[in-house]
């Protein structure tokens, strides 16, 4: 069954009208060059700004749906870990509710090991601990659809493996995950990958398909070889050494 089933979104000037379904229990990676349109699919997925098409979730029109109902099928996560509010990180996530629930904030605080910074204030974290607190954020009202941006990024190696396995643990509940990927080297954790550039979703394949493929040599200017990336060079072209 598709539980998301997004027609004809964009954005003017920067993401072209694409269609995109996703079952539940997925992980799906957004690769692409800087610039190419990963972020802002994630922001018309969301209804975070001024988007064409239409987002549904298990039949349900997002941009129909009042603040509480919207908060139980899809989180967005962006790319800034900029954080002013002098607040507590506990109270940072639990902005993520509709209502008051202690138990469920302080079972992620358990979950992301947030123990020891639940009550300082969020400004003070460093940006990695503050992209902890945020993902907990995002994780507080169990959504169906996670659409994060550069999750992985400011994390020291620890927490990108333990993430990958969190985001596992949820798609395997049935959580459908969406993430903007820098790091090709997480690719093998997801499902699917879709290479986007120029404003469009080029390929969607499988990891392995997608990164064999010509068209993603090409966009990428790399190449795997023996288990390394390798910088794919114009016939005629030297290094620099």
């Amino acid at each position: 069954m598709t539980s998301l089933a997004a027609t004809g979104v964009g954005i003017v000037s920067r993401l072209l009208t694409s269609d995109l379904a996703v079952d539940a229990g997925q992980m799906v990676a957004l690769v692409g060059p800087n610039g190419g349109g990963k972020t802002s699919l994630l922001r018309a997925l969301a209804r975070v700004e001024h988007a064409a098409g239409t987002v549904l979730i298990d039949g349900e029109d997002i941009d129909a749906l009042g603040e509480a109902r919207r908060r139980r099928l899809l989180a967005f996560l962006p790319a800034s870990r900029e954080v002013g509010w002098p607040i507590a990180a506990r109270d940072v996530i639990a902005l993520g509710l509709a209502r008051r629930d202690a138990a469920r904030v302080d079972e992620l605080i358990t979950l992301l090991e947030l123990g020891a910074l639940a009550e300082r204030p969020i400004n003070m974290l460093s940006t990695g601990e503050r992209a902890r607190v945020l993902l907990a954020r995002a994780l507080a009202a169990r959504p169906k659809l996670l659409l994060l941006d550069e999750p992985f990024a400011n994390l020291e190696p620890y927490w990108v493996l333990r993430l990958i396995e969190i985001l596992r643990d949820l798609a395997d509940d049935g959580t459908m995950v969406l993430v903007a990927l820098h790091d090709l080297a997480q690719l093998d954790a997801f499902d699917r990958a879709l290479l986007i550039a120029e404003g469009r979703i080029q390929i969607d394949e499988t990891p392995a398909s997608l990164v064999a493929s010509e068209r993603f040599k090409t966009i990428f200017r790399l190449r795997r070889e023996d288990g390394k990336w390798a910088i794919k060079r114009s016939a005629g072209r030297r290094s620099s050494r």
